[in-house]
C-alpha cells in the first residue's frame, strides 16, 4: 500500500523584492489575529513557552507567504466531495481538531470560500472505499471537505491517523477553487493545490503507543524515511497543541498553506 512519490516543485511568483516588506508586514498582522482567534497554534507563530504568542520573525513569515509544495495525490482518492466538518465515522483514536489556513501567495490575504478536501487512514492504515485491509468499497469515513471562512480556515474534527507499510503518518488534502456548494457536495470548480500534511515524530511515538493505534502491525515509517516527505513535506508539517493535559485527550493541528488560486492542476 506504498505511494509514488512525483512531487512537482513549483516556480517563484516574482513579486519584486522592493514590495517584501509590506507584504510581509500585512501577512504579520493577519498571522497575529488568525492566533488571536485560536484558528492558528501559538507555537507556530513563535509562542513563547508560557504560550504567549511572539510577532512572528521575517523569515516564519516569508516561508508562509510562498507555494506550499506539491506531493502525490496517491492511490485513495474518492471525488466524494461530501461537505461536512466531523468525518470520523465513529472510528477510534486520538481526537484531532484540524485547522487549515489558506493564502494567496500573490497577496499573502487569507483566501475565503477555499474548499478543502481531505482524505486519511484510520488508526490501523485503512482507507475507506476500499477492499484491501478488509475495509469496503461503500464506506466513506475520514473524507470530507470544508470551506474556507473570511480568514482563510478550514476546521475538520478527525482523528489523528495511523500508518501502514512505507508511508509515514500524513493526511491528504487538496484545495478547489471556484466551485459552490450544491445538496452537501461540493460541485465545479478547479483544483489549485495537491498535497499532504504530516505530524512532528514526538507526538507520532506517543501516538503509538496507545490504543488502538498499538494494535497496528505495519512497521512505522518515520518522516525521515518517507521519500515523499523529503520532498517537501516539512513544509506542512503540522503544529500541535495539546486540547488537556494528556495527549489522549485529543489535539489540534494547525498548518498554513499557500496557493496561487488561479492556477489548475491536474
Amino acid at each position: 500500500m506504498s505511494e509514488s512519490p512525483h512531487p512537482q516543485s513549483e516556480p517563484s511568483n516574482g513579486r519584486e523584492s522592493s514590495s517584501r516588506r509590506a507584504v510581509l508586514t500585512g501577512l504579520g498582522a493577519t498571522a497575529l489575529s488568525l492566533a488571536a482567534a485560536g484558528l492558528v497554534a501559538p507555537e507556530a507563530l513563535g509562542a513563547s513557552p508560557q504560550g504567549k504568542t511572539s510577532a512572528p520573525a521575517a523569515t516564519q513569515l516569508e516561508a508562509a507567504c510562498v507555494l506550499t509544495p506539491e506531493q502525490t495525490e496517491g492511490p485513495y482518492y474518492l471525488d466524494l466531495e461530501t461537505v461536512r466538518k466531523n468525518i470520523t465515522e465513529g472510528k477510534a483514536g486520538v481526537p484531532l481538531t484540524l485547522r487549515t489556513t489558506v493564502i494567496d501567495t500573490r497577496t499573502c490575504a487569507p483566501i475565503p470560500d477555499v474548499a478543502v478536501d481531505i482524505w486519511q487512514c484510520d488508526a490501523v492504515g485503512i482507507y475507506s472505499g476500499y477492499v484491501a485491509g478488509g475495509s469496503t468499497p461503500d464506506t466513506t469515513f475520514l473524507r470530507g471537505v470544508q470551506l474556507t471562512n473570511s480568514s482563510g480556515v478550514a476546521e475538520f474534527t478527525t482523528i489523528y491517523p495511523g500508518w501502514y507499510v512505507g508511508r509515514a503518518l500524513h493526511i491528504h488534502l487538496k484545495t478547489h477553487v471556484g466551485g459552490a456548494v450544491s445538496g452537501g457536495t461540493y460541485e465545479g470548480g478547479h483544483v489549485s493545490h495537491t498535497g499532504q500534511l504530516y505530524f512532528p515524530e514526538n507526538y507520532n511515538t506517543q501516538v503509538a503507543a496507545l490504543t488502538p493505534y498499538r494494535t497496528n502491525t505495519a512497521r512505522r515509517t518515520l518522516n525521515s524515511q518517507d521519500g515523499i516527505y523529503r520532498n517537501g513535506g516539512s513544509s506542512t508539517l503540522l503544529g500541535i497543541t495539546l486540547v488537556g493535559s494528556t495527549l489522549s485527550q485529543g489535539v489540534i493541528g494547525t498548518v498554513i498553506l499557500g496557493i496561487n488560486p488561479t492556477v489548475t492542476k491536474p
